[in-house]
């Protein structure tokens, strides 16, 4: 899945599907799309697979990510009306709830995976986020290999996966590492708000989160959104979706997640 365009965009890291639901991934801070890759294989199974990816150098405010990202989910409906699940990691957990909000039919199910809306709960990742725009050039790319251990529990993480996670995030530019920050620091959806999101909701939390405090954000988006339910993986990291004993599929399986066309999908495939 190559990212050598320059303008915000689907990747298709399986060929298109369009019998079958789709399923729309927005990255984490990394904006590359590129580390859904262990969950790919099953999800392939059932879903048509799409992973947004930012330029390495976009710098665009959040309203013109939401518009964006509904232009480019709504040019998928109108080429084949189907269901569709929107899936947000971190960063990609608050443009998920910005997009649903804004337009509130466009998907049928929601996923907030250790969203980043808790981001303003964590004192000392907001000086740090303050602190890298300070950073001289030369001793950003260490800080970001010494963000590791913090972002993901490296031991549960295969060695492919965990490079591709340091090569995404040296990907992005010092400056758009900074701008992605401001953005999380500003983000602001309120109660009211997160209760009118209408769709069937599974947020899933990271017990060992190192980042955020993930466990404390989903108890609270559990009881406002009208039709969420919570997941607790206890062991894992921030960067879960990463980790081999982690299946979002199974997951979503287990906690009759799954819209019925999915559901029918899955039991034909299994016969």
């Amino acid at each position: 899945m190559p990212t050598t365009n320059n303008k915000v965009r689907f990747l298709s890291p399986k060929p298109a599907k369009t019998d079958r639901p789709l399923f729309v991934f927005l990255p984490g801070m990394d904006g590359s799309g590129l580390l859904l890759r262990p969950q790919i294989a099953k999800l392939a199974n059932n879903f048509d697979i799409r992973c947004l990816t930012l330029p390495p150098n976009d710098m665009a405010s959040w309203e013109v990510l939401v518009r964006e990202t509904i232009a480019l989910i709504e040019a998928e409906k109108e080429a084949n009306q189907r269901p569709v699940y929107l899936c947000g990691e971190s960063f990609g957990g608050c443009l998920a709830m910005k997009v649903v909000l804004e337009a509130p039919k466009l998907c049928d199910r929601l996923i907030l995976v250790n969203p980043a809306s808790s981001f303003r709960q964590q004192p000392w990742v907001q000086w740090g986020s303050h602190l890298t725009q300070w950073l001289p050039a030369n001793l950003y790319p260490l800080s970001v290999i010494g963000l590791l251990p913090i972002l993901a529990s490296l031991g549960k993480i295969g060695r492919e996966d965990r490079h591709a996670l340091l090569e995404a995030m040296q990907a992005v530019p010092q400056h758009t590492s900074v701008w992605r920050l401001a953005l999380v620091r500003s983000f602001n959806v309120d109660e009211n708000q997160l209760r009118g999101i209408k769709q069937p909701t599974l947020v899933i939390a990271s017990g060992a989160d190192r980042l955020l405090p993930s466990i404390a954000e989903a108890k609270l988006l559990v009881k406002v959104i009208p039709k969420a339910q919570m997941v607790m993986l206890a062991n894992s990291g921030h960067a879960c979706l990463l980790e081999t004993d982690v299946d979002l599929y199974a997951i979503m399986q287990q906690r009759n997640f799954l819209t019925e066309s999915a559901e029918n999908l899955a039991l034909v495939k299994s016969h």
